[in-house]
């Protein structure tokens, strides 16, 4: 399929220097900790301005919290969902393109090159937290709707721009979107994949683990129990549980990577003076669930490894470690890699780019799950940036790939829409 007169038209109408001005503006608008409501009513009033029916609401967080797939560890005064759709005539399909505006923090601003806080412009660059997850994603979305609208090509289909809160800890306003009804024939999630195709994402799972130790005088010591050294067996057993969960894995999604599916510690608190033997020690993790798999194995997977580490101690087996599920909690999801959805994006991308796109599955987590699992909706990532560069000091976007995904999902949406030239 080539590009005809009206696509092309789409294509020429997508602004880039407003796009990229648009994502400064959010980026300067800080999203993390929960605190999303300012970045989500800019989202909202930029919805409005291009034409789109925008429902935007407040999140009841306890009606919420019953849902099976709720997971919300950072505490929220208010939280907004945003929602803005273009709405089609008759005989089309609807198509969804999600985004989140929340951002992991920026860290010390001393590690980071250009002011996180900015968007700042180099060498076809875009620095800032959020530029790659996932601020310049829902740019693409926002500018992609915007041609096609000033472009007066008519939809058959609808075309709905969720912007959503949450994501980085658990994906709340992605399935109050869902439970809200706001639902369509396909979807994608605009997630850092390098303009990959991605029908596929593992799951995480965040733990807690309480490792009790006795305290002593460090000048006899041999007359306490450090935590600290009963952690290593711990560890240890996390490491080989790792090795042996990635043992045999053949997905061709996932076949660039040594470890698919990791589990990483991601913290470790212990003792509280150089001269006492340390009473307790409280490390977190995240392990990946298999693409398939059921949440409850992998967390039994986890619980099995500890408990036999464990019983292996003398000191373990009668003290025996506390592991906790907290934190956020995320399911794998999954489409078939030759669904329409997965198609009409890889057929666009060749159009865009001009060469073959790749498929592949991602190792993160994302909304696509609440998306695929809660609401029914077929759903693909694709996005511009790299994961690799989200959640670091100087998190960057090329400028190529915000044009290329902006002008992707612009296609995706004419030809999985369809639509009449006016």
């Amino acid at each position: 399929m080539h590009v005809n007169d009206a696509e092309r038209r789409v294509l020429d109408l997508i602004d880039t220097d407003a796009m990229l001005w648009y994502l400064r503006k959010l980026v300067s608008i800080p999203s993390h900790g929960g605190e999303e409501s300012a970045a989500q009513r800019c989202v909202a009033a930029k919805l409005g301005e291009l034409g789109l029916k925008v429902d935007a609401w407040e999140l009841d967080f306890d009606s919420l919290r019953g849902h099976p797939g709720f997971s919300m560890p950072i505490e929220r005064e208010e939280g907004l969902g945003v929602v803005g759709t273009l709405k089609g005539g008759d005989g089309g399909r609807s198509l969804i393109l999600n985004g989140h505006i929340d951002t992991v923090a920026p860290g010390k601003e001393a590690n980071w090159s250009h002011p996180p806080l900015e968007g700042t412009i180099v060498d076809g660059r875009v620095y800032g937290r959020g530029v790659a997850d996932m601020k310049g994603g829902l740019c693409c979305a926002i500018y992609a709707a915007k041609a096609i609208i000033d472009s007066g090509v008519n939809l058959k289909g609808t075309l709905s721009i969720q912007s959503v809160i949450g994501e980085e800890d658990g994906g709340v306003g992605a399935l109050a979107t869902v439970l809200r009804g706001h639902t369509a024939d396909a979807a994608v999630v605009m997630e850092p994949t390098e303009l990959k195709v991605a029908p596929a994402h593992s799951g995480a799972l965040a733990f807690t683990v309480d490792v009790p130790g006795r305290s002593a005088h460090a000048c006899v010591r041999e007359e306490g129990v450090s935590a600290i050294e009963k952690f290593i067996p711990l560890f240890n057993a996390l490491r080989d549980l790792e090795t042996e969960r990635n043992l045999g894995i053949d997905d061709p999604l996932y076949a660039r990577y040594g470890i698919p599916y990791p589990i990483n510690i991601g913290t470790v608190h212990g003792g509280n003076w150089p001269g006492s033997v340390p009473e307790s020690l409280v490390f977190q993790g995240r392990v990946g669930v298999v693409v398939g798999e059921r949440v409850e194995d992998a967390r039994r997977s986890v619980e099995n490894a500890i408990a036999e580490a464990a019983r292996a101690d003398p000191w373990l087996r009668e003290n025996p470690p506390r592991l906790e599920w907290s934190g956020y909690q995320f399911d794998p999801a999954s489409i078939e890699s030759d669904h329409p959805i997965v198609e009409a994006v890889r057929e666009a991308y060749a159009e865009a780019a001009g060469e073959e796109a790749r498929l592949e599955g991602m190792t993160y987590a994302s909304d696509m799950r609440h998306l695929i699992n809660t609401g029914g909706v077929p759903t693909v990532l694709f996005g511009p940036g790299d994961v690799r560069q989200a959640h670091a000091p100087d998190e960057y976007v090329e400028i190529g790939e915000l044009v290329t995904a902006a002008r992707v999902l612009a296609l995706t949406a004419l030809r999985f829409c369809g639509y009449e030239e006016p």
